[in-house]
């Protein structure tokens, strides 16, 4: 059986693809490292591949917005083999900036009007400058929607990732998050360390996200964005308690669990779709 095989995108700016691309290795996957300028004139096809990434960086600077710039440049050259990836029942996964861009793009969160109906790609949805005026880079708590119907969370119930970024506050109009929520498009929320909402509160919620909102899908839960860092928690190690994790357990006479961290199970949710 021939592996699953996933496009990490690469370039101007984008610095998480190594990271994303080991993770998808550890998942089961042949993760294929891929320029942007490669896709656009047709060295790379996408339609070889089964999962495309997004990656978390800051493409082209984050110049006129984060993610917009990159949104732009994709949709205007291959917006259309995109759309038929997508029609091919792959995934798609945007990450941080590439969440960002993903909604600039109009990819999320693809309301449709009925079952039958094609997806609206306008843009109704905005991560914009963070509430608290800077960078941030810190672990979060998640609390995922058991009702989402989002490929990549499948089993999960909560989740710990860290964050990394400026302009990470979901906002939308009142009218489109009553869509989300009614929809089960909202897929994962920041929360208090016990798994209750974060209602907002600083540094639970990091970046002021309306509803908490950390990340969504769109209806056929084949489509995700979130701002938190899977790649980033690929080993157990990564976890900002780790020392105490292991003399905890050193004490009670155990050692280190050896199974994927939660990082790596989302990616292998992904891989176990095909």
């Amino acid at each position: 059986m021939n592996k699953v095989k996933a496009l990490v995108l690469t370039g101007y700016g984008l610095n998480c693809d190594y990271e994303t691309a080991y993770a998808l290795e550890l998942a089961g996957a042949t993760p294929h490292r891929v320029h942007i300028n490669s896709l656009i004139n047709g060295t790379v096809m996408l339609k070889d591949f089964q999962i495309m990434i997004f990656v978390g960086g800051f493409s082209w600077g984050d110049d006129h917005g984060a993610g917009v710039i990159q949104a732009v440049r994709i949709k205007t050259n291959i917006g259309d083999q995109i759309l038929e990836f997508i029609e091919h029942n792959n995934l798609v996964l945007g990450i941080c900036n590439g969440f960002q861009t993903l909604v600039n793009m109009g990819l999320l969160p693809a309301f449709k009007q009925d079952a039958n109906a094609e997806p609206e790609k306008n843009r109704s949805v905005a991560l914009i400058y963070n509430d608290c005026g800077n960078f941030r880079d810190d672990w979060v708590h998640l609390k995922v929607n058991p009702a989402s119907s989002c490929a990549f969370t499948k089993g999960f119930d909560r989740l710990e990732f860290p964050v990394r970024h400026g302009e990470g506050k979901f906002y939308a109009d009142e009218s489109v998050i009553e869509k989300l929520i009614n929809n089960n498009q909202i897929v994962l929320s920041y929360a208090l360390p016990s798994g209750e909402p974060a209602g907002g509160q600083f540094p639970f919620n990091p970046n002021g996200s309306v509803n908490d909102i950390a990340g969504i899908s769109d209806p056929t839960g084949r489509i995700f964005g979130l701002m938190p860092h899977p790649e980033a928690f690929n080993h157990w190690t990564n976890h900002p308690d780790w020392t105490r994790i292991k003399e905890k357990l050193k004490r009670q006479g155990k050692k280190p669990t050896t199974e994927p961290t939660t990082g790596i199970q989302l990616f292998q949710n992904a891989v176990n779709y095909f």
